[in-house]
């Protein structure tokens, strides 16, 4: 019987929105014709996150992720890929671990590695795209 407790426990770790996107990831999987592609790792956790991105007419048309990692890094990726959509490099630029935290609800301490990952990649393809 130590299912009960353990739920608890997830549930107070996880908002909806992290369990939302980790349970119905948008944009995951490979982007065939991407303009540029990434891979950033915390070597901490062992979490893994490749960003691809596809642009038109400066901005970013399209985005696909594949992480290998915990729940709140494949929340982080998959609500990234979602932020990305239709900005150029300057508005990316908007996007940190504390404004993917703050729109998933607020990642306590122990997740919040996840939101850094996500904001590491969005620093690579910045890197990645502007030396294009």
């Amino acid at each position: 019987m130590q299912t009960r407790p353990t739920i608890a426990i997830l549930l107070k770790m996880f908002t909806d929105a992290v369990l939302d996107h980790f349970r119905n990831p948008r944009n995951a999987g490979e982007l065939p014709g991407a303009d540029a592609a990434i891979e950033v790792t915390n070597p901490v956790c062992g979490d893994i996150l490749k960003l691809s991105v596809r642009l038109e007419d400066e901005r970013i048309a399209e985005a696909r992720f594949l992480c290998r990692g915990c729940t709140t890094a494949i929340a982080c990726a998959s609500f990234l890929t979602e932020q990305l959509l239709h900005r150029n490099l300057a508005e990316i630029r908007a996007i940190t671990s504390e404004s993917i935290s703050e729109a998933l609800g607020g990642l306590p301490a122990a997740t919040f590695h996840g939101a850094q990952l996500a904001a590491a990649a969005v620093r690579a393809i910045q890197q990645e795209l502007s030396t294009q």
